[in-house]
C-alpha cells in the first residue's frame, strides 16, 4: 500500500512522546513493505543529520520548517491576543494551539499529494495534523486514519476533574469548544486509533465512530531488556518528562497516595 504520513512534530529521533510513538509506526510500516510519503515540520533543534537518518525508513520526505508562535508585547497586548484567540476559536472551531502552528508550505506538499490519487492511505500522527486534512479527503484516498494520542476534550476535563487544570476559569470556558472541535474533526476519517478503552470508549461517544482501534503504547525491549537477574532491593522509578501535567498528577499521586501503602509492606522501598 502507497501510505502518506503527516506528522507536525519531527519523528526522530524517536525519544519519547509523539516522535516515539509515530516513527514505531512509521517502522512497522516500512517493515511490512508499504511505501510511505511522510510530510513534517523541524524546528531548530532538528539537526540535517536527523533528517538524513529519517530518510533512510521513508520514500518521500517533505520537511518544512515550523512555525513559532510569538508571544512579544506588553501584559495589554497579551491579554487581547490571548482574548482574540479565544473568539478566533469559538468562531472557527479550529484552536489556536493547531491555527498557530499551521504551515502553508506542508498544506501545499499534503494537497498535492491528496488529490494526485497515488495513495492507499492517510495517516495523522497525532490529531493536530487534522488541519491539513480536508472535508473530501475520502474521495481521493479510500482509507483516512487519525491516530489521536490524546484527547484533547479528555484531556482538559480530566485535569477539570481532578483539580489539576492550571487555568481553571479558561479552561472551563473552551472545554465545550474542545468537545465540538474533536466531534467536527472526526467526522473526516474513516478510522480512529487511541491509546486505551478509557479512549476508545469516550471517542466513540464523542464521534459516533465504530471503527475505532486501540493501540496501546509500549516499550522497546531491545533498547530497555528485561533483566536476567534480580538487582535486588526494592527502588520504584517515574519516568516522564515533568512539563506535562498528567505526569506531574501521576507523580504526585505516586509519591503521596501510593509508595507510602508500599512502604508498609517494604520499608526499604525508595522512589
Amino acid at each position: 500500500m502507497n501510505n502518506l504520513m503527516l506528522s507536525a512534530t519531527f519523528p526522530y529521533p524517536p525519544t519519547g512522546g509523539t516522535p516515539e510513538r509515530t516513527f514505531n509506526f512509521l517502522k512497522y510500516l516500512k517493515e511490512q513493505g508499504h511505501t510511505i510519503s511522510l510530510g513534517t515540520l523541524r524546528t531548530s533543534g532538528v539537526s540535517d543529520e536527523d533528517i538524513a537518518n529519517l530518510k533512510d525508513w521513508v520514500d518521500d520526505l517533505g520537511v518544512f520548517p515550523r512555525r513559532g508562535n510569538s508571544q512579544a508585547g506588553n501584559a495589554l497586548v497579551k491579554a487581547l491576543g490571548k482574548a482574540q484567540r479565544l473568539a478566533d476559536f469559538a468562531i472557527n472551531g479550529t484552536p489556536p494551539s493547531v491555527r498557530d502552528t499551521h504551515s502553508e508550505a506542508l498544506q501545499t506538499w499534503v494537497s498535492e499529494r491528496i488529490t494526485s490519487g497515488k495513495f492507499d492511505a492517510l495517516t495523522c500522527e497525532h490529531s493536530v495534523n487534522e488541519v491539513y486534512v480536508p472535508e473530501d479527503v475520502q474521495r481521493h484516498i479510500p482509507v483516512v486514519v487519525v491516530n489521536i494520542h490524546s484527547s484533547v476534550y479528555g484531556s482538559c476535563a480530566h485535569q477539570l476533574d481532578a483539580g489539576i487544570a492550571e487555568k481553571p476559569l479558561r479552561d472551563r470556558l473552551i472545554l465545550p469548544l474542545l468537545k465540538r472541535y474533536e466531534q467536527r474533526y472526526c467526522k473526516k476519517f474513516s478510522d480512529l486509533v487511541v491509546t486505551t478503552t478509557d479512549d476508545e470508549d469516550q471517542m466513540h461517544e464523542l464521534s459516533g465512530k465504530d471503527a475505532i482501534h486501540v493501540i496501546p503504547n509500549g516499550v522497546d525491549l531491545e533498547a530497555f531488556p528485561m533483566r536476567t537477574e534480580d538487582p535486588g532491593g526494592h527502588s520504584l522509578v517515574f519516568n516522564g518528562a515533568m512539563d506535562i501535567l498528567a505526569n506531574i498528577d501521576a507523580a504526585t499521586f505516586l509519591a503521596k497516595d501510593i509508595l507510602p501503602r508500599v512502604q508498609q509492606t517494604y520499608p526499604d522501598a525508595t522512589l
